[in-house]
Order: C-alpha cells, then sequence, then structure tokens
C-alpha cells in the first residue's frame, strides 16, 4: 500500500493519482446522491472523487454509472466445480469483488488441508476472497466425512488474512441443546462474526441459537421466516443459488428501510447458471424487476454487505476505501461495463498475470466397487419413507409410500415417479452403502451419480436401473469424481471434478459445456429438474428438513435422528 503521506497527496490534487476513472457518475449509497466528476485512486485505495484530478493512467467511464463492487455474502466456491481461480475469472467480470466463502466442501474431503488451500489462494486472485473457517465437519454425526475439524483445529487456521470469523454453523442442535463441541467452536469465536444456519428456527430456539452470539442467516425461505430473524437482529441474506432460490419469496421484504440489514448470497451457483443468468447482477436485477427500490437492491449488494461483515475498507465509493467498483451502462438491468478489484481493472490480461497455485485433493475417491446388487433394498413391511424434491428449495418433503416387496426387493417404480436413491462412503472408511427413495426426477431409466454430496461428499447415486448406477458410480471412481451419466450400460456424459472429486482443472467455459451435455443427457432419461445434479447433492445434506439420505441410512431432520 503507498504510504499515508501520497496518498493524502494524490487526494488534494498536489500529484496525479495512479489512476483515474474519467466520465463517470458516482452513485452514492448513503444519500442517494449522483456525484460527478473522476474518481482518483492510488494503489488500490479511492482518494478522491467528485472533482477534476491529473492521472499516470486514465479509463474513460463516460456515460456509465459508478457504483460499489458486489459483495456475495455466502458461498461455496467448490459448488462453481470450478477452482478459485477459475471462479474469479468467472464471477469477477459481472461485478462481484468481494466473495465471502466457507470451504467446508473440500474440508469435508481433506480436512484442514482444503481451507489452507483456499487461504493461500485468495492471496492471488484478483477478487478479494474472504475465507471463513468452517464451523461443522461433518454437519452432524448421522454420516461418514473424510475428515473432523475440531475447535482446536479452527485455531490453529486463525489468524490469515483473508479471514473474518466462524462460516455457517449448520448444527443448531448442537447449539440450543449446548454440544460439548459446538460450544468450544462458539468459545473461539466470541466477540467475532458468526455465520448462522437455521431453516424454519423459531421462538424461543431461535432466541437461543442468536444468544450464542450469532449473527447471519442465508437460510430463510420465506418472507415471515425471514422477518422474525431480522427483529432478532440477524442479518438475512436473500439467496439465490442454482438449487436453492429465495429472491421472489423474500424480494417483498426488502426496502428502503431493511436493506441496511439485508445482504445478497448464492450459496452454489454453477457455471452454467451463471453463463445463463449471471450472478448478483442477474439478482439485482430481478429485484428491481419485481419492485424492490433500486437504491435498496444496490445497497444490499454492497454497502450493507460489507457493513454486516465488518468489512470496513469498502462498501462505498468514497476517499480511504478499496477501489472496488463497477461501471454500468444500466441501473435498472445491472448492466455492467468493466470492473475493478482493488484498482485493478478486471480484463484477460489481468488474469493472465495472475500467480496461481497447485490443485490439492486428487485420488480422493477411494469407494467400493458395486454391483447392481449394491442397490437392492431389502425390507419386510412394504410401507416406505420417500424424499420429496421441492424443485428451487433445499428443503425437502418426508412422504409415505407403499412399495411391494419383489424378490426380497423393493423395487423403483417411474410410473409413480419412485427412484432408487443410493449414498456410497468413498473417502475409504468404511465401505458404507445406504439406499431408499426419491420422487421429483421424474427419471424413467437410467441413472445419475455425483460426488458432489453435501457436506460429506459421498457418491449420491439416483436411477432405475441398478446395472446403470453401479456403472455409473463406478465410473465415478475411474474419473477422480464428478457428473456421470448412464443408460443402457452406457456412459451417457460425465465431467471429471478431480480436485477433492468437487473440482475440475478445465477453465469454466468448458466445465459449462459439459454441464450442458449432462443436462441434456439427463433429460434424455425422463428428468424434470432444472438443475438435477445439484438438488441430488442437497437430498443427502442431514441439517435441513425434512428427510434426507447418508451413508448411514435415512434422516428424519426434524428429529434430528436416523430411521430404523
Amino acid at each position: 500500500m503507498a504510504d499515508l503521506e501520497t496518498r493524502i497527496a494524490q487526494g488534494r490534487g498536489d500529484e496525479p493519482a495512479d489512476l483515474v476513472l474519467r466520465g463517470g457518475t458516482v452513485w452514492d449509497l448513503v444519500t442517494d446522491s449522483r456525484i460527478a466528476g473522476d474518481v482518483a485512486i492510488c494503489d488500490g485505495t479511492i482518494v478522491g472523487i467528485g472533482a477534476t484530478y491529473e492521472g499516470r493512467h486514465i479509463v474513460d467511464v463516460t456515460g456509465l454509472t459508478l457504483v460499489p463492487g458486489f459483495i456475495d455474502t455466502h458461498l461455496h466456491i467448490e459448488s462453481s466445480l470450478v477452482t478459485p481461480f477459475e471462479f474469479d475469472r468467472c464471477v469477477a467480470p459481472l461485478g462481484i469483488t468481494t466473495a465471502i466463502c466457507d470451504p467446508h466442501e473440500i474440508a469435508n474431503v481433506i480436512g484442514p488441508e482444503g481451507i489452507r488451500y483456499f487461504q493461500e489462494a485468495s492471496q492471488h486472485t484478483l477478487m478479494d476472497i474472504r475465507v471463513q473457517l468452517s464451523s461443522c465437519v461433518p454437519s452432524t454425526d448421522m454420516e461418514t466425512a473424510g475428515a473432523r475439524i475440531e475447535a482446536a483445529d479452527l485455531a490453529d487456521l486463525m489468524g490469515h488474512p483473508s479471514g473474518i470469523g466462524l462460516a455457517e454453523f449448520m448444527n443448531y442442535p448442537g447449539v440450543i441443546h449446548r454440544d460439548p463441541a459446538a460450544m468450544a467452536k462458539l468459545q473461539l469465536f466470541q466477540g467475532g462474526h458468526i455465520d448462522g444456519h437455521c431453516p424454519l428456527l423459531t421462538g424461543r430456539d431461535l432466541n437461543a441459537y442468536i444468544a450464542a452470539g450469532i449473527r447471519t442467516e442465508h437460510e430463510a425461505t420465506t418472507a415471515q421466516e425471514a422477518r422474525e430473524k431480522l427483529q432478532k437482529g440477524m442479518r438475512v441474506l436473500i439467496r439465490e443459488g442454482s438449487v436453492s432460490k429465495d429472491l421472489h419469496a423474500l424480494q417483498p421484504l426488502l426496502t428502503e428501510t431493511t436493506a441496511p440489514y439485508m445482504c445478497l448470497c448464492t450459496d452454489d451457483r454453477n457455471p452454467l447458471d451463471i453463463g445463463e443468468e449471471g450472478h448478483l447482477n442477474h439478482m439485482i436485477a430481478e429485484l428491481i424487476r419485481l419492485g424492490t427500490p433500486p437504491l435498496a437492491a444496490y445497497r444490499a449488494a454492497s454497502l450493507s454487505a460489507a457493513e454486516a461483515f465488518g468489512l470496513r475498507d469498502r462498501g462505498q465509493i468514497a476517499p480511504g476505501l478499496r477501489a472496488d467498483i463497477v461501471a454500468l451502462s444500466d441501473v435498472e438491468t445491472c448492466t455492467v461495463e468493466t470492473v475493478f478489484a482493488g484498482g485493478v481493472q478486471i480484463t484477460p490480461a489481468a488474469f493472465d498475470a495472475r500467480r496461481t497455485i497447485p490443485p490439492v485433493g486428487r485420488n480422493s475417491v477411494k469407494a467400493p466397487h458395486v454391483t447392481a446388487r449394491s442397490f437392492r433394498t431389502t425390507a419386510n413391511r412394504e410401507h416406505t419413507d420417500v424424499i420429496g424434491i421441492l424443485e428451487g428449495k433445499i428443503l425437502t418433503e418426508h412422504l409415505h409410500e407403499t412399495v411391494s416387496i419383489v424378490d426380497g426387493d423393493k423395487q423403483p417404480d417411474p410410473a409413480r415417479d419412485l427412484a432408487r436413491i443410493a449414498v456410497i462412503e468413498r473417502h475409504g472408511i468404511n465401505g458404507n452403502i445406504a439406499t431408499g427413495f426419491v420422487r421429483g426426477f421424474g427419471l424413467q431409466a437410467g441413472a445419475i451419480a455425483s460426488t458432489v454430496c453435501h457436506d460429506h461428499h459421498n457418491i449420491a447415486c439416483v436411477g432405475i436401473d441398478y446395472d446403470d448406477m453401479a456403472l455409473a458410480a463406478n465410473r465415478l471412481s475411474q474419473i477422480e469424481g464428478g457428473f456421470v451419466v448412464a443408460r443402457q450400460g452406457a456412459v451417457l456424459a460425465e465431467l471429471a471434478l478431480p480436485v477433492a472429486g468437487l473440482m475440475s482443472l478445465e477453465p469454466f467455459e468448458t466445465v459449462r459445456l459439459r454441464l450442458e451435455e449432462l443436462r441434456s443427457a439427463a433429460r434424455s432419461l425422463g428428468v424434470t429438474l432444472k438443475e438435477p445434479f445439484l438438488q441430488l447433492a442437497f437430498l443427502a445434506l442431514p441439517v435441513i428438513p425434512a428427510l434426507k439420505i447418508t451413508d448411514r441410512g435415512m434422516v428424519d431432520v426434524t428429529r434430528f435422528e436416523l430411521l430404523p
């Protein structure tokens, strides 16, 4: 950073600024004013607005509206299916200059090494990646993860420049019932920032959860739920991911009154949706289209987010703050023309100049070889618990069906949209295989399988034909993890994710193309879901009601217990 006197001198105009943005209009989100004049930048810090400056380098932004860089307040970069460096290249041009990530996906596979990988990567990206420390690895004791992170492990990871605090505390029963391991982690971060995760929690249980010092929530799915959480002091993050889509439900709550206490996040969004719709820029445009005041939408995307997470050096285009600036040609549609992150213009040349680091987590898929018989569900009663998918949500229904027993097996029934679902432990720990039923895919044949399986990231497989399920699952071991679609003994499409079975080593454009092929192949099996792979992944997350499945069996999340 330039020394103090240099910043002051450039701000006063006593010497040329390092960079000047000329011809644009600054939109101040505090006073809702439009400010004409140059923006002067000294070594990544804004030092002047609303005046005329000379600069060593001048960028013409004539006719453009300048707003603060967008802050994604909660996401898992692994769910973009690319490395942090490709994620940077994918979304920074859309205006995202800060991403607050929780690397608990990779941490569930390889432990603290995965968090350290993200911490080191954050030092080399153009956008500012802030790395929260994963609080729940694994999310519960009802699954087999590849690693376990306790309070002592978190203590060793604290103090990195990318850190803010403790990531989403998903084990909300552990909080409200004072589980000793949960208490140890919360004590470690008392007085600091702690992210929340408490779907459907209300009343005194919600009071208790917030009393632990937890301040944010991205799991609110109705305006009523979000309002109670706002009333009790939480900052509510409106989420719009590839599966979890809460924007339309929460939009009526986002006003100029509530905007200082609401933020935007994507949580889990893949390159296919980013390419077809966008990222936070899409959320902003959609909020405005639905009637949200533009000031409220842009505040939630920047200044409110910075304040919610204690990032006092950004969120406004003002002297002394980090030069995170988005230049828009159209405010209503959030049409981004150019972006500056820390004073660096986002260009292909800037990406090429970055240093990268080697990937980690290779050869992480150590699953048992499975056969068609591995997927039989032996039972002596026809009453059957069924996971009911709610498209656009990670919440599920707990359904009950009667399924006949044929040759000792409860078989899939495509006529009733009852597909077999299985989770196969893939970390080489116990070889568990659990099976059950799911409704909502629309599958008529074949199988799809994935190692993206929240949060333990075992193999999740859903299908109608057991042989195809075995083919798809075994193929994942051969390609170091990823997505596979199979039918009639052939692999129709696949995407290899060799970094911990979660991220590709290919450019995001290639990943997007593979996802298009996978989506087409899944539809050829009868799949009706827009995003079947991430929807499948969330069916294994036992902290989201109501019925889920892990390698240990079906989980009644409402009661927080494995079904017998």
